[in-house]
């Protein structure tokens, strides 16, 4: 077993708007302190900091656009079966099945590599043949607020876990062999490619936000949504039949493949099968 640390990269810096914002308001600050502006009461631009990061939250799904990440690289070694859990808070997060002919150091497959945010590299435990992978928010700074975009081996069953309380989740599993997994969100939009098998039941949940769970022809999916009268549950009936209440069935499924369960349940939002 092996790591590869790879070296840090960094996005674009805090907008030209933020700046914008500090100086004014700065600028409007130091003139009420001088009495320059009159009658004019300066803390009254202080709501229009939080508009301003509220509308930054809602549209980046972070306070602030940091993007300071680095690249990790861990090898299989003799792993056969692995579980990964991200609790990534208010972070957004990406995974996807790696490239099979994928290779590190050593010339060993790997087991996963990506991209995570300021010292929250994967946290590694092996139990026999069994890898545990933990990536969690609470081992972040506060502002190192990149992107986890992760990828795994295809060839080995995982158990996936993702949290966030406020961030998005884009989980592409077409090439992933599942062992059970639970996908969840507050307030946030998922988005998740069904895999070509799963062990148990696949869970996909949202307080508030859109499921868009879409079946690759060829995969057999069940899926069951349940949730209050404010979730709205929109079908391609193309792609799936209503066979009962709350439960759908993949259409054009190949005649051997498994099947895949899947519960998906919500508070607020609409729920898209395609």
């Amino acid at each position: 077993m092996g790591a590869r640390p790879g070296g840090s990269t960094r996005g674009a810096g805090v907008p030209w708007l933020w700046a914008l914002v500090l100086i004014i308001v700065g600028a409007v600050l130091l003139l009420d302190n001088f009495l320059l502006l009159g009658d004019f009461n300066a803390i009254a631009l202080l709501p229009l900091v939080l508009v301003i990061i509220g509308a930054q939250i809602l549209l980046r799904g972070d306070f602030i656009t940091s993007t300071e990440a680095r690249r990790f690289g861990i090898t299989r070694g003799s792993v056969e079966s692995g579980t990964l859990e991200i609790s990534s808070g208010e972070i957004d997060v990406e995974l996807r099945a790696l490239p099979r002919d994928l290779r590190l150091r050593e010339d060993q497959n790997a087991l996963i590599a990506g991209q995570y945010a300021a010292n929250t590299r994967p946290q590694l435990q092996i139990n026999n043949n069994h890898a545990i992978l933990n990536m969690l928010r609470s081992k972040t700074p506060l502002l190192s607020m990149a992107d986890w975009k992760v990828g795994v081996a295809s060839d080995l069953p995982w158990q996936i876990f993702i949290s966030t309380y406020l961030g998005q989740v884009n989980v592409d599993l077409s090439e992933i062999i599942m062992d059970s997994g639970v996908i969840s969100t507050g307030f946030g939009d998922i988005q998740i490619i069904a895999p070509p098998e799963v062990f148990e039941t696949l869970f996909i949940r949202s307080t508030l936000g859109t499921i868009h769970f879409i079946t690759p022809i060829g995969y057999n999916c069940q899926v069951k949504i349940t949730g209050s009268r404010f979730l709205g549950v929109h079908i391609d009936e193309m792609r799936f039949e209503h066979v009962d209440p709350d439960i759908y069935l993949s259409k054009e499924a190949e005649p051997d493949a498994p099947l895949v369960e899947v519960q998906i349940s919500g508070t607020f939002g609409d729920v898209y099968l395609t």
